[in-house]
């Protein structure tokens, strides 16, 4: 797989991740950013671990797991690569769509789905399209 190819793939874990992230910081009660870390709500233990310590927790954890993402859907083989990446988007939807359905409603909870499987679709079509036309 070309280093195009990789980053691409990168693209749909990064964008739920990145979503699931930000509807984990817009949905923190007051409470919890005003020092109560008591108020923490996360159902991932370890990023709830995290957020409990530290006000800032959440972000750093955020941060370090931004980076294996990209760390290991860079340079972990390609079949690897593909299936962490791919279990990256389904996680990430599937805790981010906790949110939507709780706060938004069960309808922009399936659009978020099915947009998520749409680009890593279209993701993978482009990578494979370019593979195929460089064997040639």
């Amino acid at each position: 797989m070309t280093k195009t190819g990789k980053l691409l793939y990168l693209i749909p874990a990064l964008w739920t991740s990145l979503f699931d992230i930000a509807m984990t910081i817009i949905h923190q009660p007051d409470e919890y950013w005003q020092g109560d870390l008591t108020k923490a709500n996360e159902g991932n233990p370890i990023g709830a671990f995290f957020m409990e310590g530290h006000v800032l927790g959440l972000f750093i954890i955020s941060a370090v797991w931004i980076v294996i993402i990209i760390l290991l859907g860079y340079f972990l083989p390609r079949s690897l690569a593909k299936t962490f990446l791919l279990f990256c988007v389904i996680a990430h939807s599937a805790a981010a769509s906790t949110w939507l359905t709780r706060f938004y409603g069960f309808w922009w909870m399936i659009i978020f789905i099915l947009f998520n499987s749409i680009l890593y679709a279209v993701i993978d079509h482009i990578v494979f399209k370019k593979h195929r036309n460089a064997r040639r």
